[in-house]
């Protein structure tokens, strides 16, 4: 690694629609306080500190009279920000990460580049409109475009099985399964690899 001690992020991003705070450790143990006004997505924010090991925490407020979607919007855009700043230049990662995570009947597997280009690759089925009577279903594709733009990495998720044969998906688990995925893809990927010795982990010499 380099000689950059502590691998944190801070951000504060105040718009006319939200005030959000998002700090992250990525060396943490996975301790989360977390609170954006949105029940669902708050329980999936604590997947990505419990399941990445990162210290998260996540104060949002936003213009939820009218719907949730610049609170989740600019959450994910702060957390993408904080985890670019938090890593740093990068150096002695392992860069690439993958996981994949069952969750009852259904399967999902993810795939992370730290490359410093933003790329995104979502695909899961279709599914009920809402979660908990605010998440709309349609975000999750939105919260990793967004993620994956400011924290510059590219980013592959697939859900590889959905439900039961002949049945239909539960949201839930579906969702839930791409956070815990996601995060123990990018729980591999800001790993320290020792056979690096604080080198650029790309031919290329930057990241």
């Amino acid at each position: 690694m380099s000689e950059r001690s502590e691998r944190i992020g801070r951000v504060e991003r105040t718009t006319a629609e939200t005030k959000v705070l998002v700090e992250i450790d990525l060396d943490g143990t996975g301790k989360a306080d977390i609170s954006t006004g949105v029940g669902f997505y708050d329980h999936m924010l604590n997947q990505i500190a419990r399941h990445g090991g990162f210290d998260l925490t996540v104060h949002t407020e936003g213009d939820l009279e009218i719907d949730a979607h610049h609170t989740i919007e600019d959450t994910a855009l702060a957390l993408g920000t904080a985890f670019a700043q938090a890593l740093g230049d990068k150096a002695g990662i392992r860069r690439y990460g993958s996981a994949t995570v069952p969750m009852d009947e259904v399967l999902v597997r993810a795939a992370v580049d730290l490359s410093g280009r933003p790329y995104v690759v979502h695909d899961e089925p279709l599914l009920v409109p809402y979660i908990g009577g605010v998440y709309a279903t349609s975000m999750t594709r939105h919260i990793w475009e967004s993620f994956g733009q400011t924290a510059r990495l590219t980013l592959h998720v697939d859900v590889l099985r959905a439900a039961r044969p002949g049945g239909h998906p539960d949201a839930h688990h579906v969702v839930e399964a791409q956070f815990k995925a996601v995060s123990r893809a990018l729980r591999e990927a800001v790993s320290v690899d020792p056979k690096l010795a604080g080198a650029i982990p790309s031919t290329k010499g930057t990241l």
